[in-house]
C-alpha cells in the first residue's frame, strides 16, 4: 500500500485540538463524535486545505495563514466525519467496518450513532463561526465558511447522497451516476482547495479553478473506488468489499466497464494536473497529493 506523500503531524494535532472534551452528562455523544474523527482518517480534504492556503497565502508574503486556517480544516475535518457516520447507519449502507474498525452506530447503537453525526456538523458549524469573527481577514473566512456551508448543503454533498440514497436499487443513467459522484464525494474536495485558496487571498477566478481542480480530483476519486471495491482486498480497504452490488448500486465500472473506468481516471487526473497550473507559489506538494489520491490501493 501507498504511503501518504505528507507529513500529516501538524495537520493531525490541530484537529485534535479542536475536538469537544469529553466531558459532562452528554459525554458518550462526545466520546462517539471524537472517535468518529480519531478512527484513523488519512486528513486529505484538510490537508488540501492546509496546501491550497499554504500556496496562496506564501505566493503573496503573507504570514499568519495557519492560524487562519486551523479551524477551518478541523471544521471540514468534522463534515467529513460525519458524513461517513451517517453513511454506514442502517437506514442508508448498514456497514459495520470502517477503516477496518467498527462503525460508530456499531458500537454505539443507531440512536447515538445518529446524533453523534449532527454533533459533528453543528461543532464544525460553531468552530467555523467563531473563526471569522475572530479572523484577521473576515471577508475571506466568511467565504470560506460559505463555501464549506454550500459544498456540505443540498448542493453539495448532502444533496448527490440524497440523489443516492433515492435511486438505490435503480438502474442509472450516466447523467445521475455523474450528478450523484460530482456531489457526494466531489464536493467536499472541492471545497477543500477552495476554501484554503480562499483564506489565502485567492480572487473568484482563482477560486473557479480551485473549484475545477476539486471535481476532477473528486471524480477520479470516486472511479478508483469504485474499481477497488472489484480489485482490492477488503484488509487493503479496511471495509467490507463489494459494498455497492450488495446494496444495488450503479457503479462507473458497472455501467462502462473496469478499463473505461481506468481511463477515466487518468484523464481526470491529468485535468487537475493541469488546473494545477493556475494556482500560485510552490505547488509540488499539491501535484503529489492528487498523484497519490488518483492512483491508490487503499
Amino acid at each position: 500500500m501507498q504511503s501518504l506523500p505528507y507529513d500529516k503531524s501538524e495537520v493531525e494535532a490541530l484537529i485534535r485540538a479542536s475536538l469537544p472534551r469529553e466531558d459532562g452528562l452528554q459525554r458518550t455523544v462526545i466520546r462517539a463524535m471524537r472517535e468518529a474523527v480519531e478512527n484513523g482518517g488519512k486528513r486529505i480534504r484538510p490537508i488540501l486545505l492546509f496546501e491550497s492556503c499554504k500556496c496562496f497565502a506564501e505566493a503573496r508574503g503573507e504570514s499568519g495563514w495557519k492560524e487562519e486556517a486551523a479551524p477551518f480544516l478541523s471544521a471540514l475535518e468534522m463534515i467529513h466525519s460525519f458524513s461517513l457516520v451517517h453513511d454506514d447507519l442502517p437506514c442508508m449502507d448498514n456497514d459495520i467496518l470502517r477503516r477496518g474498525k467498527p462503525t460508530t452506530w456499531y458500537i454505539y447503537g443507531e440512536a447515538m450513532g445518529t446524533l453523534a453525526g449532527d454533533g459533528l456538523v453543528l461543532e464544525a458549524l460553531t468552530l467555523a463561526g467563531k473563526a471569522v469573527a475572530a479572523s484577521k481577514h473576515p471577508e475571506r473566512a466568511a467565504r470560506a465558511l460559505a463555501i464549506l456551508g454550500e459544498k456540505s448543503g443540498v448542493f453539495g454533498m448532502l444533496g448527490g447522497q440524497s440523489v443516492d440514497v433515492e435511486k438505490t436499487g435503480e438502474r442509472l443513467d450516466a447523467t445521475t451516476l455523474d450528478f450523484i459522484y460530482r456531489l457526494k464525494t466531489g464536493a467536499l474536495l472541492e471545497a477543500a482547495f477552495m476554501m484554503g485558496a480562499a483564506l489565502g487571498g485567492a480572487t473568484e477566478e482563482e477560486l473557479r479553478i480551485a473549484e475545477q481542480i476539486g471535481a476532477a480530483v473528486g471524480l477520479a476519486f470516486q472511479i478508483r473506488d469504485d474499481i477497488l471495491d472489484e480489485t482490492a482486498s477488503e484488509a487493503e480497504l479496511g471495509k467490507p468489499l463489494h459494498s455497492d452490488e450488495k446494496n444495488q448500486k450503479t457503479t462507473y465500472v458497472s455501467l462502462y466497464g473496469l478499463e473505461s473506468a481506468k481511463e477515466a481516471v487518468r484523464q481526470q487526473s491529468e485535468i487537475a494536473a493541469q488546473r494545477l497550473k493556475g494556482f500560485p507559489g510552490d505547488t509540488k506538494c499539491l501535484a503529489a497529493l492528487i498523484a497519490y489520491l488518483t492512483e491508490r490501493n487503499f
